[in-house]
């Protein structure tokens, strides 16, 4: 046996197994295509390797100095700068009103005090309003994608979360509690919150802009402007399954999001009563009952970036996740902030959320200044009457995202080049559409697997 030899069939070795280790996840997630690719994929680089080894010495040679020049080069191109954009400012110049998102309009009902109110201020809006009205709306048994089964659990779930309304605030105990020195308690908060059922915990100083201006839906008087003096917020995600967020936009998907919203807001309860029980004043916020901007929360707590559809896109779930905040007068150290640019520019440069959106809601191209902040801005009245036709939250963009599979250690490698490397964003992109599609197979979920 040669050495070349000896190389080469290593080399099948190795395919074989990392290949095919590939292979048996892509079978595992459901992912057939990817699945087919990368049982082809090894079968040939195996065999060829194999086959290799039995070739004349110089044959041999030959091979592997092109395999050598071909790994060189992919480690210089991984290693060669490429610039990303810088984050700059992204978060608007002035404070948003609540009453202005989808969610809080939606509640408008004609002839109410609150919808006269809200279209005196807004007339442009009710308008466009009254289309996404027109439709069947989220949950009803006559959208496209009904399915009164399915839909009996994310009621169930929405209205636990609107119990637990009742419970975001409260006065905290009389007698302050000692705590470890500040260090120390954030460490004891983030694994509290943790324990609660988060997945990551971040803390920021609570700013201005993360702060609504006035309530839109929830707790408290409609409109009423709202101040919180809180000097602290602490956010944190849980995250969405991944085999059901890939039926969106069908009907388990909103059985998904609801459950989750209620995960994560009953952790956000739990932990501001713990705090409030300490002796210092905190607040939850959650589904319904907002007081914060908690994708931006969560970016300057160091969880992620805002990308192109608008949501926090975090390291290890992309999108797929679900945030709740909890605001503290307790002190605690911050969070450093960590722009993740490569994340930003894997945005830009992927597109894939804008290609697959069934309403065409998401912008594609760069960023935009829109209120003095650099960002993509999805079209909210397009999407949400979507939704109102559908009677799901879509998620399809959830689910489409490359930052959105599971996190098995093929897909860990591949987040870990991202934020490494320009080059290798550019080659991550171009392997997530060669093996998933540029458009991904929606895929039915089953809900006798729920566990």
């Amino acid at each position: 046996m040669t050495l070349p030899s000896l190389i080469l069939w290593i080399l099948a070795g190795f395919s074989l197994l990392f290949l095919g280790g590939f292979a048996l996840v892509s079978h595992r997630e459901g992912e057939q295509r990817a699945t087919r690719i990368m049982v082809i994929l090894t079968v040939s680089l195996t065999s060829f390797f194999t086959l290799a080894g039995f070739l004349p010495s110089s044959i041999q040679f030959f091979f592997l100095v092109i395999l050598a020049a071909l790994v060189a080069l992919g480690c210089i191109l991984f290693l060669l700068p490429v610039k990303a954009p810088e984050r700059m400012r992204d978060v608007p110049s002035q404070r948003y009103d609540e009453r202005d998102i989808m969610f809080a309009r939606a509640r408008l009902r004609p002839g109410s005090q609150e919808y006269t109110s809200y279209y005196s201020m807004r007339p442009e809006h009710e308008t466009i309003d009254n289309l996404f009205r027109a439709r069947p709306g989220l949950l009803s048994t006559n959208a496209l994608y009904a399915d009164p089964l399915v839909f009996a659990m994310p009621q169930a779930s929405f209205a636990l979360a609107e119990a637990m309304h009742e419970m975001v605030e409260g006065d905290p105990a009389p007698n302050v509690v000692p705590l470890p020195d500040i260090p120390a308690r954030t460490r004891l908060v983030k694994s509290l919150a943790k324990y609660f059922g988060a997945l990551d915990v971040g803390v920021t100083p609570l700013k201005p802009e993360h702060v609504y201006s006035h309530i839109g839906r929830g707790s408290g008087e409609y409109g009423a402007p709202i101040t919180l003096a809180h000097r602290y917020a602490i956010a944190f995600t849980v995250e969405m399954d991944h085999a059901i967020m890939a039926s969106a936009p069908h009907a388990p998907v909103v059985m998904e999001s609801a459950k989750k919203y209620v995960e994560a807001g009953r952790a956000a309860v739990q932990l501001a009563a713990t705090i409030r029980g300490w002796g210092y004043a905190a607040r939850a916020h959650m589904d319904g009952d907002y007081r914060v901007i908690c994708p931006l929360v969560a970016r300057d707590a160091g969880l992620g970036e805002i990308g192109r559809m608008g949501l926090l896109i975090t390291p290890r779930l992309g999108p797929r996740v679900r945030i709740a905040v909890v605001t503290t007068d307790l002190e605690l150290t911050p969070d450093k902030d960590k722009p993740a640019t490569g994340m930003i520019d894997f945005c830009t440069l992927c597109g894939k959320c804008a290609e697959n959106c069934p309403p065409k809601a998401i912008p594609f191209g760069d960023r935009k200044e829109l209120e003095g902040a650099l960002r993509w801005q999805i079209n909210a009245d397009l999407c949400f009457r979507y939704w109102s036709t559908i009677g799901t939250d879509c998620g399809r963009c959830m689910s489409v995202c490359p930052y959105s599979h599971p996190g098995s250690f093929y897909h860990n490698l591949v987040r870990w080049g991202i934020r490494r490397s320009g080059h290798f964003r550019r080659a991550a992109l171009w392997m997530d559409n060669f093996l998933y599609g540029k458009h991904p197979e929606m895929r039915p979920y089953d809900i006798n697997q729920c566990k």
